[in-house]
């Protein structure tokens, strides 16, 4: 029987779950080992010439703006939870601390996507950490790579391989600070997922993947959340994020989980069965074998290459 949850998301594409989480017992211990993580990167890019100062002192959304100014967006690889999809070294900096393995596996987060897409769950490699500083920190032309700029329209199927076509991938967005359409909140057209899977155009400005804002239709409607509260949206969910033009970071985390045994969509890096009622003991429980998997994904990448992925034509007409 399906669940009151996922009949919203089958009516409207998209469910947002408020104080699903709890802000200090299930957010706090992420933010303060991202803290420390900053701390350390800071001083040791001081020590570097690559920051004009000393800023260990400053609280960490401060921090934060001041390294994404003075590093041209060079923070960005060093906080996400995810490799690149392109251009991976034996260098390639990522973060995979235990809170943030913690997080991915969260009992309150994986009770609710289980009323989504039932107990057996594969926790996505699809995953990444969105800390956007005040777009005014950077000059316009290194927005979009630091992740800064407004996110382009698009529907998470579209950035993916077909593999994943007949997957039931289901996204998780969750805010670790506010999120106002100020800072740059996400924003969704209801019922845009019962189009299917939308013509996606390579960029011509930025090269990013994303829907042109004239092939978007019906309302588009911005999400502010306070953390602790979870939006979950399908693969064809229409969605993106405006600018953040506050004073201060917007921060979030961008997750996907799916059944065990449907394709990911990214085959070349890890994902992990998180719960699984039939075999608990697939499950897996051990953040130093996550993060030694990552680890391991990097070197194998970097002697062998991630597969071509073009799900997209840059020459397609219809992106004229």
């Amino acid at each position: 029987m399906a669940t009151l949850e996922r009949k919203r998301l089958e009516n409207d594409g998209y469910v947002v779950l408020e104080g699903l989480l709890d802000p200090q017992e299930d957010i706090a211990p992420l933010v303060d080992e991202y803290d420390v993580r900053l701390s350390t990167l800071s001083k040791q890019w001081f020590d570097e010439g690559k920051l004009s100062k000393d800023i260990s002192d400053l609280p960490f959304d401060q921090r934060l703006t001041q390294v994404a100014k003075e590093t041209e967006g060079g923070y960005y690889q060093y906080l996400d939870i995810s490799l690149p999809v392109s251009g991976i070294t034996s260098d390639t900096p990522m973060h995979t601390g235990p809170e943030a393995f913690r997080l991915l596996r969260n009992e309150k987060l994986l009770d609710a996507v289980e009323k989504f897409i039932g107990p057996e769950i594969f926790c996505n490699p699809v995953q990444h950490t969105r800390i956007k500083p005040p777009v005014e920190a950077l000059p316009e032309d290194k927005r979009w790579h630091a992740g800064i700029a407004r996110t382009q329209w698009h529907q998470d199927l579209g950035v993916v391989t077909e593999e994943a076509d007949e997957s039931e991938m289901l996204t998780v967005w969750l805010p670790v600070t506010e999120s106002t359409e100020e800072n740059g909140c996400l924003t969704v057209v209801p019922k845009s997922h019962k189009h299917g899977l939308d013509q996606h155009c390579i960029m011509a400005e930025n090269g990013k993947t994303g829907i042109p804002d004239k092939d978007i239709s019906g309302d588009q409607v911005p999400l502010p959340m306070k953390p602790g509260d979870v939006l979950f949206m399908t693969k064809y969910t229409q969605h993106g994020s405006l600018e953040n033009l506050s004073d201060t970071i917007r921060w979030s985390l961008d997750l996907r989980y799916n059944p065990v045994g449907d394709a990911t969509g990214r085959p070349w890096f890890p994902g992990f069965i998180a719960r699984s009622r039939e075999k608990p003991e697939t499950e897996l429980h051990d953040h130093d074998k996550w993060a030694e998997r990552w680890w391991q994904t990097r070197d194998e990448i970097v002697k062998t290459g991630i597969p071509s992925f073009r799900r997209w034509d840059p020459n397609d007409p219809l992106c004229a």
